[in-house]
């Protein structure tokens, strides 16, 4: 019989060990696979991996990269990594694109300023010249929200992208707007850079931290398992591919050095 195990892969931050723990214990109780581990890295993921991915002993393992988005990270350093897995290796996609996270983005605005047509949501994503899954992610759930809330104005704004979220407050015509990070975790980002560029201490935009341990993040995370499991790695999906090509080279400290 096929063992099958899930492991939660990502960056190590404040309360990432907590946050990924309160996932991967809800997934042991409905995801119907043999075990549910988390691994972590600071800054080098096959050095830093490499031992905890080791220690999996399923036949198949489904590992699930803790973002919203694709990162330079998770598509390269983190499938590197998956190579050290004695077993198939089926990777999944963020959970970031799921109808769940628009849920909890939905939830967690209404909480602070509820939805009213002279109200804005701000999303505040991380964005990437090098990386647009995440300006996509971030422009897919704004979408939803206009179909479905009674918010004003949705309003996007990035990190490393224009619109620049300390410009945000020049593209806000409401008199009352909340920003929600599209982040799963606490970071330096989330806890400091973002309310800083807000500037909340002028007023007039409530912000309410990252998406963290709420359920419907678990839904999404257990909807790409279930969506792999009943796929497999069948028509060479994005992510079958990266474990596929990436592999570890030397200058990862593993491996050998490719021409």
């Amino acid at each position: 019989m096929t063992t099958e195990s899930i492991v939660l892969v990502g960056r190590e931050r404040a309360d990432s060990a907590r946050l990924f723990e309160t996932h991967a214990d809800r997934l042991r109780e409905r995801s119907g696979v043999d075990a549910v581990e988390t691994a972590t890295y600071e800054t080098e993921p096959v050095q830093e991996l490499r031992g905890q991915l080791r220690e999996l002993s399923a036949d198949r393992v489904y590992a699930v990269p803790m973002r919203i988005a694709h990162s330079h990270a998770t598509t390269r350093g983190v499938p590197a990594a998956l190579s050290h897995v004695s077993g198939e290796v089926v990777y999944c996609e963020p959970p970031g694109r799921s109808a769940a996270v628009t849920d909890v983005v939905e939830q967690k605005a209404g909480e602070v300023v509820p939805a009213r047509s002279d109200a804005t949501l701000v999303l505040v994503g991380f964005g990437s010249n090098s990386q647009p899954e995440h300006r996509r992610t971030t422009e897919r759930h704004a979408e939803r929200l206009r179909e479905r809330t009674e918010y004003g104005e949705i309003v996007s704004c990035y990190l490393l992208q224009n619109p620049a979220v300390e410009c945000v407050r020049y593209n806000v015509s409401n008199p009352s707007a909340v920003a929600v990070p599209l982040f799963l975790g606490e970071s330096e980002a989330t806890a400091e850079q973002i309310p800083t560029e807000l500037e909340l201490g002028r007023g007039g935009l409530e912000y309410t931290g990252p998406l963290a341990g709420h359920p419907r993040i678990t839904d999404a995370i257990h909807a790409e398992v279930e969506k792999r499991r009943t796929l497999g790695n069948a028509g060479e999906e994005f992510e079958a591919k990266l474990t596929r090509t990436q592999q570890p080279v030397a200058t990862d400290g593993d491996g050998h050095s490719r021409s």
